[in-house]
């Protein structure tokens, strides 16, 4: 069965930190784009960040909102990639996914995970 499985979150004061992984079952991560999204009560899911392959290039970009505080990454012997993020605020609470992505921004996915939840506390 192929599945990615988040976890890593919960509940954080504002300025801390969290790191998030997403590991695959089922599924090599290294040839794929990898993105994070998160979806805010009432909102639309957003996307957060995103990692090429490592075949390709292993670039990363970030929503403007969270430059300079967030940073991704890939472990692929690990099969996971991880989302660290310092300095969270309020804004940042929501419920997280990540995806696999045919290529980062082009909006063609593949598999989600369930997500998890971080909230952060002002």
């Amino acid at each position: 069965q192929v599945q990615l499985v988040e976890s890593g979150g919960g509940l954080v004061q504002s300025g801390g930190s969290l790191r998030l992984s997403c590991t695959a079952s089922g599924l090599f991560l290294a040839p794929y784009d990898i993105g994070w999204f998160r979806q805010a009560p009432g909102k639309e899911r957003e996307g957060v960040s995103c990692i090429r392959s490592s075949s390709s290039d292993g670039s990363t970009t970030y929503a403007d909102s969270v430059t300079g505080r967030f940073t991704i990454s890939r472990d692929d012997a690990r099969n996971t990639v991880y989302l660290q993020m310092h300095a969270l605020k309020a804004e940042d609470t929501a419920i997280y996914y990540c995806a696999t992505e045919r290529r980062c921004g082009w909006g063609d996915y593949g598999t989600w995970g369930q997500g998890t939840q971080v909230t952060v506390s002002s």
